[in-house]
């Protein structure tokens, strides 16, 4: 599914035209932004019934290209973390 798909899908959820498909887009647009943003600034983002985004540093490590099996350094670095919540591990399991 792609940002198009959830857009589209946004805006079959509201009956009758009642909202703009644009403004759905910005809407989503909005979301994903505030979320960008604080995890940039180092907050937790915490999605109740769906998950919790955070930030976690990685210290540099050996590692290996796959492709040559060259050894190399892989850099220390910040990476997305995102831990999905009881609820949304039930509901795809099927357990809802």
């Amino acid at each position: 599914m792609r940002k198009d798909d959830i857009t589209n899908e946004i805006y079959n959820k509201f009956p009758g035209d009642t909202i703009p498909k644009s403004k759905c887009a910005e809407a989503l647009n909005a979301v994903l932004n505030t979320i960008r943003d604080a995890l940039v600034e180092g907050d937790t983002v915490i999605l109740r019934k769906f998950g919790t985004f955070s930030m976690k540093h990685k210290r540099e490590r050996p590692g290996r290209n796959p492709k040559t099996g060259e050894a190399s350094i892989v850099s220390e670095r910040d990476v997305v973390e995102f831990k999905a919540s009881k609820y949304l591990k039930d509901r795809v399991n099927g357990n809802l």
